[in-house]
């Protein structure tokens, strides 16, 4: 009896965690339902379920934490790069689209601005030349809301503490928020011998035109680090191209298997300027940032000291390389030779016709002349023999009378 007691209070004990924790998880669904509403729908159960994203564990958080830290221990080389995404570039066309939430798909922007909405993760005020993730910087939402002009109201269960606030989808400025600042971070992990490509931070950044139409002037939003994102960037599939149109990539692979694409415009320095102060002429500018992304590239096969079958492979591909070099050349400076006997033997066939016309028009003068001589000697010939016949005829003519 007691073994049967002991189970029987063991499986009460089991059912009443149970509904304890499938009260909490109702509780918790129902405040989780998003801060950005439809116009007209908010009431609705089915827009709140449309809207609702699933809850993130404090088991998954640390889990996306964790894979970002690395100890200083095993940094052996660490680069910042700070880099510019333009949503007009095709690549990045994913942070943007669709404008409009349409089946649940929703462009980045706005899901930071229900996330910042629902105070769920926090930001960091843009600081003109550096980036300090602390508590004394983290960003007020309600100021931001206020700074960029953005409509909103106190949302259910908002406090001086936790506040919460409702914005309308109309509201979202998503359709002037047309490039990104990221904090790149290239390290060289000593575990794995390998040097791998961070996103440390993102920002947002407005494109808005004055009053009169000039043209749009940029306002960075706020810093928000990847590490606090990653748990619900992972749960939004994307669109990559139009090849496929099956959402096969969510925008923590877009970012952690780097395929945005953006140009440096800063990166850490002891002077901590830009790349713009550093170079003003374009040109050089352009130079500069071409020389630090080969570097990038370039680091790893640095490092090591090739072993004597790559020496030798590579000594062979040099070889080969200058050899196809030497025969194109060749073949440049034969097909250039020819090229030079074609226009001269252009050319003389271009003279020989002139020529050939020449002599022509003389033989045929000389056979012209050739023809009318003969007549004319017919005629002496014929002219002589009779002067001499009628002599001779007289002179017989005479002896024969004798």
């Amino acid at each position: 009896m007691n073994l049967i007691a002991k189970y029987a209070i063991t499986c009460a004990v089991f059912a009443a965690g149970f509904l304890s924790a499938a009260a909490q998880g109702d509780a918790g669904g129902s405040s989780s339902s998003s801060s950005i509403v439809r116009r007209g729908g908010a009431s609705g159960p089915s827009r709140r379920g449309e809207q609702a994203q699933p809850g993130v564990t404090d088991r998954m958080q640390k889990h996306f934490s964790s894979e970002s830290n690395v100890s200083d221990a095993d940094r052996m080389w660490m680069r910042v790069i700070y880099r510019d995404l333009e949503v007009k570039n095709p690549k990045n066309a994913a942070l943007y689209f669709p404008e409009e939430v349409i089946d649940g798909q929703e462009n980045l922007f706005r899901i930071l601005m229900r996330l910042l909405a629902d105070n769920r993760v926090p930001a960091y005020e843009y600081l003109d030349g550096k980036e300090i993730f602390t508590d004394q910087y983290r960003l007020k939402v309600r100021d931001m809301l206020d700074r960029f002009h953005v409509m909103y109201s106190e949302a259910k269960g908002s406090t001086e503490k936790n506040p919460k606030f409702a914005i309308d989808e109309s509201d979202v400025p998503a359709n002037e928020v047309l490039s990104y600042y990221i904090l790149e971070k290239w390290e060289f992990d000593s575990r794995t011998n390998k040097t791998r490509r961070v996103v440390e931070a993102i920002c947002p950044v407005l494109h808005r035109s004055d009053d009169f139409g000039g043209d749009a002037v940029r306002y960075p939003m706020f810093w928000i680090r990847m590490s606090d994102i990653r748990p619900y960037l992972a749960q939004q599939y994307i669109f990559i191209d139009d090849d496929n149109n099956l959402p096969k990539y969510t925008y923590d692979d877009f970012f952690r298997l780097s395929m945005y694409d953006g140009d440096i415009y800063k990166t850490r320095n002891l002077t901590n300027r830009s790349m713009m102060q550093m170079f003003p002429d374009p040109d050089d500018r352009k130079r500069a940032q071409d020389s630090i992304q080969n570097r990038l590239d370039s680091f790893d096969k640095k490092l090591w000291v090739p072993s004597r079958e790559e020496v030798i492979a590579a000594r062979e591909a040099r070889e080969a390389a200058e050899a196809a070099k030497a025969e194109a050349e060749a073949n440049g400076a034969d097909i250039q030779s020819r090229d030079g006997e074609g226009e001269e033997a252009a050319a003389a066939a271009a003279e020989k016709p002139v020529r050939k016309s020449a002599r022509t028009s003389r033989g045929k003068k000389k056979s012209g002349d050739t023809k009318a001589a003969p007549k004319k000697k017919k005629s002496r010939k014929e002219a002589k023999p009779k002067a001499a016949k009628s002599s001779s005829s007289a002179v017989r003519s005479v002896r024969r009378r004798k």
